[in-house]
């Protein structure tokens, strides 16, 4: 008999990845991060604080601290009568990176666990069934599309918002640093949630000012969030739905993580009132991750898979880009790529401005830049 080959390590690795997602999602799920911040503390006496049972969550435990997020350390000694455990047994500490996974952190990352783990992992759970239906993943696992579901589970959406600004942190400073936006006085960040990305860009162009606009109840949490950031002077914001109509009248019209949510269709309906807001010299700029058109890896490959699972919308290629962008009376002129995993794609007006010769990499000439 031939001797038995062994699966592929690439794809073992894929499979038993899994496995410590999900017991790190189960130690911040249970609030051990939160339990740990004070002091290290036995498995014995986070058992009890957490209702399960002492054996099965050392092995958990025991996991999770072959990783950067928990550390073994000698049992501590108890001064208020806490159960402690054998001096032998092993206690638990936090490490600088599982401080990031206490309720509260800056980071958000406690809420990207608590999220990608939970209702997303709900959603993701079905991805076969997804693939023979047109209703999502979320429709499917939980009921309803997914922000329907998010905004009738406040506590669901907030955790969201926080995994947002944890997830792309660094986006807004690297769109800002990279787009020179030289040439605009004014600005309008469309779907623009809090602020983040438009007053990024103020800050690294002074001489911008801006509008925030969103849906109502958005457009009201940004206005808090520009007045807690002192830039109230330089920004405003507006409500209405993107579908219907923006404002008109800015320079530059951003565009930001809206299009990969949408089908083809949505996204020409949203494109054509952009457009019908625009002047000939007005430029939007969409802020998307670009796929390259090859099998080389990206991470907006991995971000695709959360957009088929959760969404109708996918992300694309530059020519995918200007092919919607065409169908909505606009052209793309450039991809100018930043520090980040995104890229800003330049648009104008089909009849506007004469656009730069050039090509999209990966992709040959776009139309209209050659």
């Amino acid at each position: 008999m031939p001797a038995a080959e062994t699966a592929p390590r690439g794809i073992q690795d894929m499979m038993f990845n899994v496995f410590m997602a999900r017991a790190l999602y189960a130690v911040t799920s249970l609030g051990i991060p939160d339990l740990l911040s004070d002091r290290p503390l036995s498995c014995r006496t986070l058992a009890d604080k957490t209702g399960v049972r002492a054996g099965s969550l050392h092995q958990v435990l025991r996991a999770v601290a072959s990783t950067d997020v928990l550390r073994t350390v000698p049992s501590p000694e108890s001064g208020d009568g806490e159960e402690k455990g054998d001096r032998n047994e092993p206690a638990y500490a936090l490490t600088p990176v599982g401080e990031t996974l206490c309720t509260g952190h800056p980071s958000g990352t406690r809420d990207m666990v608590l999220t990608l783990q939970g209702p997303i992992w709900d959603a993701l759970t079905v991805l076969p069934q997804r693939l023979t239906t047109e209703r999502t993943g979320t429709e499917l696992a939980l009921g309803l599309p997914w922000f329907d579901y998010l905004r009738q589970r406040p506590d669901r959406g907030a955790a969201f918002d926080r995994m947002m600004i944890a997830v792309h942190g660094a986006e807004p400073a690297a769109v800002a640093r990279a787009y020179d936006f030289s040439w605009a006085r004014h600005v309008t960040d469309i779907g623009g949630g809090v602020g983040t990305l438009l007053l990024a860009v103020l800050r690294e162009h002074p001489h911008l000012s801006g509008v925030l606009f969103d849906l109502p109840e958005g457009a009201e949490h940004a206005r808090e969030y520009i007045q807690a950031s002192g830039m109230a002077d330089r920004c405003v914001t507006e409500s209405g739905s993107f579908f219907d109509t923006v404002p008109p009248g800015s320079d530059a019209y951003l565009l930001s993580h809206i299009l990969h949510n949408c089908d083809e269709d949505a996204c020409v309906r949203i494109l054509r009132s952009c457009a019908a807001a625009m002047s000939p010299h007005s430029r939007l700029l969409v802020v998307e991750m670009v796929l390259p058109a090859g099998d080389e890896p990206h991470p907006g490959k991995v971000l695709d898979l959360a957009m088929v699972t959760l969404t109708t919308g996918r992300e694309r290629t530059a020519q995918e880009y200007a092919d919607l962008l065409a169908r909505a009376g606009l052209r793309l002129r450039k991809v100018v790529p930043t520090d980040s995993a995104v890229s800003v794609l330049e648009a104008v007006l089909e009849t506007g401005p004469i656009p730069e010769t050039g090509s999209v990499p990966g992709t040959g000439p776009v139309p209209g830049t050659a």
